[in-house]
């Protein structure tokens, strides 16, 4: 084969065989394929699309481009949650235990703060001595003495997603559904998974705004996780303000940490109830409960009862990490600066822009521009108000957090645009939107119009 023809074959529109996609996927991962016949090829898949075929041949290519995790020999039945990325997002740090104290393993593999989204791996590195870098041997020892590890990529598993990924990013071949499903897919499935949960975010923070082109990027998961044997389903959830109060590093954990321990708060509703249901979801899929329902009561329970977090708990310290700090959380949050945003007039929190939000606090200091780049610890902010909420002039809508003042400027700037008062109160969207499982996914699929 010869990677000049499969280029133009897909220009012209036509399907590629499992094994033409075998063979660049392979290319990729040898890095024996040119990265411009990878870029034009990418291209191609971009503008033509791809086949629900040749997205399930490219994700099973990708998956098995190299190492593959097994937690077969636990003898549980192993689930994940994946979500496609938000501002305050912090679930897994509540589904993770919930559903590991429900009887499941959670080999959770997780990514970094990229753009405006926060990243799993920096929230966790933010405790001090937390590993987020185990071999697979390793995450099988945490796996096996508390049901529930969160950790990186490695470096040899999946391979070709690493190399087409940073070819998609410098290339402006990132927004394709069908590439965003094989990435996604193929390392969700490299975790040898028998279920998985997908949040799909929707809205003014989330990567796909429009709700049509998320339902379908959900509806292509979950067929592409069947097709592969694993119990998939989908909830497309609003991400049109940050979820619950916290968005940065630490105080996220903290946050987490409080709810863990049963300690509620009127702003992190949001957060405690997507978690529950995403959760309630896994344990559904597991067969630890009768439907998803009866899952989200199980997983309440499971939270109520502190279970979950003594298996936080037990997780970090088996990951290097020091679980000291977590008696006393507020006083390890030491960031240098602490300054209210104030609102400049009365009336009701009408809209929020949730993306400029992230960029705040990653200029805060919180996430990074490029792949690399170090984040602080402490920086991001706090919301004081929820979207329909009455706001005072003068009084503060958000605290900023940073170890640098010179960084105040840009974060104040990008708030005053994206915080909206109006005089009235604008309609919410409810937090959960569409819930897309094997039996509905067609219908999502075929009204997208898409091949």
């Amino acid at each position: 084969m010869h990677a000049v023809d499969l280029i133009r074959k897909k220009r012209d529109g036509e399907p590629l065989t499992p094994e033409e996609i075998q063979f660049l996927v392979q290319g990729a991962a040898t890095e024996t394929i040119p990265e411009e016949q990878l870029s034009a090829w990418l291209m191609a898949a971009l503008l033509r699309g791809l086949s629900l075929a040749e997205v399930d041949a490219l994700t099973t290519a990708m998956k098995l481009s190299g190492e593959v995790f097994d937690p077969s020999p636990l003898g549980r039945f192993a689930v994940d949650k994946h979500s496609t990325g938000g501002v305050g997002d912090k679930t897994s740090f509540l589904i993770a235990p919930i559903a590991a104290a429900a009887g499941l393993v959670v080999p959770m593999i997780s990514g970094r703060a990229l753009g405006h989204t926060g990243g799993t791996l920096d929230k966790l590195e933010s405790i001090p001595g937390y590993r987020t870098h185990l071999t697979l041997p390793e995450m099988m020892e945490v796996l096996a003495l508390c049901s529930a590890s969160i950790v990186g990529q490695t470096n040899r598993l999946v391979p070709a997603d690493r190399v087409l990924y940073s070819l998609r990013d410098r290339t402006a071949t990132v927004e394709s559904p069908y590439l965003i499903c094989a990435s996604i897919m193929s390392k969700k499935l490299a975790a040898g998974l028998n279920g998985l949960v997908l949040d799909v975010k929707t809205g003014s923070g989330a990567f796909l705004r429009r709700k049509e082109d998320a339902l379908f990027l959900a509806a292509l998961m979950v067929e592409t996780g069947e097709r592969a044997g694993t119990s998939t389903a989908a909830l497309l959830t609003n991400m049109n303000q940050p979820l619950g109060r916290f968005a940065g590093n630490w105080i996220e954990i903290r946050e987490s940490l409080d709810l863990l321990a049963g300690k509620r708060h009127p702003l992190n509703e949001d957060l405690r109830e997507l978690s529950l249901v995403l959760a309630g979801w896994m344990i559904f899929l597991g067969g630890a409960a009768d439907s998803a329902t009866a899952g989200r009561e199980r997983a309440e329970q499971l939270l109520d009862s502190g279970r979950a977090l003594e298996i936080f708990t037990k997780m970090v310290q088996a990951q290097g990490g020091d679980t000291a700090i977590f008696a006393e959380p507020e006083r390890f949050h030491r960031p240098a600066i602490r300054k209210d945003f104030l609102a400049d007039r009365s009336g009701y929190l009408a809209r929020v822009d949730c993306t400029q939000v992230g960029w705040a606090v990653q200029r805060l200091g919180a996430g990074r521009e490029r792949a690399g780049e170090p984040v602080a610890a402490h920086a991001g902010l706090e919301m004081h108000a929820k979207l329909g909420d009455k706001v005072g002039a003068g009084k503060p809508l958000c605290t900023l957090f940073a170890d640098d003042p010179s960084r105040l400027a840009e974060p104040e700037l990008l708030l005053r645009q994206a915080l909206v008062i109006a005089d009235r109160p604008a309609p919410i969207d409810p937090l959960i939107q569409e819930i897309i499982t094997p039996e509905n996914k067609k219908q999502y699929l075929e009204a997208a119009h898409h091949p």
